[in-house]
């Protein structure tokens, strides 16, 4: 068993875990021991990331879950409960990310009006599902996943940039309110392109204000024109973060002992380009 032990018996609930970068992340959680919640709107999805963990021996259910509605979000901490006896880490992991400029609007809406929902609401029900569950068991764990684009405000990112900068101070908030009973980490990820979140981007170029003079570079990079250098994660070269790597540094930031909390983390490849 890899990590540093502490997640042995944990029950841990991931929403968006159906695929990509929240799949990823329940498998590391159960390779450390942990008692996984997969969550996803997605059945299908649900239904096979279960089947692969329960075939590797690990303890693990699936609920679909629309995080957007909290009454599903309730019945997916209390089906937790009821399955394993507790919520020990609840990571609001769901999102979408649809870059646009604000000239964009007739096209961008829809996306943009799914991305507050997604992105703030989905991750308050999941505070809320989890609160009074934790506070009674006299212990818990949120992970609110953010982003960089939650620090500083660029062109082509105005709503997804304000969602997560939300997500920043809604997590802040709740580590205050509840210290001593409660663990609260934000992380606050560079650009994964390997994780499908791109997929949800309504403007390409909206990227460009995050990367600036170094666009052009970067794109390089995720079309296949790297070095071996900035394709290799030993080297600072290193450019495109991969969701491997971004897991890897969520389950450290998991794996503690009750006691110690690291409450907030920035993951990056050394050479990323981003300018915030």
């Amino acid at each position: 068993m890899a990590g540093n032990g502490h997640l042995e018996g944990r029950v841990v609930v991931i929403t968006g875990a159906a695929g990509g970068f929240g799949r990823l992340l329940a498998n590391g959680a159960a390779a450390r021991g942990a008692k996984v919640v997969v969550s996803d709107v997605d059945q299908g999805g649900v239904d096979e990331v279960v089947a692969a963990l329960t075939a590797e021996g690990a303890e693990a259910i699936g609920v679909r879950t629309d995080v957007t509605d909290l009454a599903e979000m309730k019945a997916l901490t209390s089906a937790a409960a009821a399955e394993f006896g507790a919520v020990d880490v609840m990571v609001n992991n769901a999102g979408t990310m649809p870059l646009a400029f604000i000239a964009d609007h007739e096209q961008a809406a829809p996306a943009w009006d799914r991305c507050i929902d997604i992105n703030i609401k989905g991750v308050l029900h999941g505070m809320i599902a989890a609160h009074d569950l934790m506070i009674e068991q006299g212990r818990g764990h949120v992970v609110n996943i953010s982003s960089i684009y939650g620090n500083s405000a660029t062109a082509g990112a105005a709503v997804y940039a304000a969602t997560k900068a939300a997500v920043n101070m809604m997590s802040e908030a709740y580590r205050i309110e509840n210290q001593g009973r409660i663990k609260v980490t934000i992380v606050r990820p560079t650009g994964v392109p390997a994780t499908g979140l791109g997929d949800t981007i309504v403007n390409p170029q909206g990227v460009a204000g995050i990367l600036g003079q170094n666009m052009d570079e970067y794109l390089g990079v995720l079309l296949g024109g790297a070095t071996a250098e900035q394709q290799d994660r030993d080297l600072v070269e290193y450019a495109a973060l991969a969701p491997e790597d971004l897991v890897e540094q969520i389950l450290y930031a998991i794996d503690q002992p009750w006691g110690v909390t690291i409450s907030d983390i920035t993951v990056r490849a050394t050479g990323d380009r981003y300018l915030i």
